[in-house]
């Protein structure tokens, strides 16, 4: 089991850059990148509600559970 973070998939769809993203929510671009690669250990409310916003989008087009078994 997993939680996958489409982050990478929300900015090609948006046509925007990590770098353009991090300015719009005040997020470093390391913090992004650890989040982009799934190796957050966890995310705050009000960062997802932050990159939603940015992305217009919902926390459900970044994040995804899978179930592999």
């Amino acid at each position: 089991m997993a939680i996958i973070v489409n982050l990478d998939v929300m900015l090609a769809k948006r046509k925007m850059s990590l770098t353009e993203l991090s300015e719009k929510v005040d997020i470093t671009m390391s913090n992004l990148s650890i989040l982009k690669t799934g190796k957050a250990r966890a995310i705050r409310f009000s960062t997802l509600e932050a990159i939603c916003e940015a992305l217009e989008c919902q926390p459900g087009d970044i994040l995804e559970y899978r179930d592999d078994d």
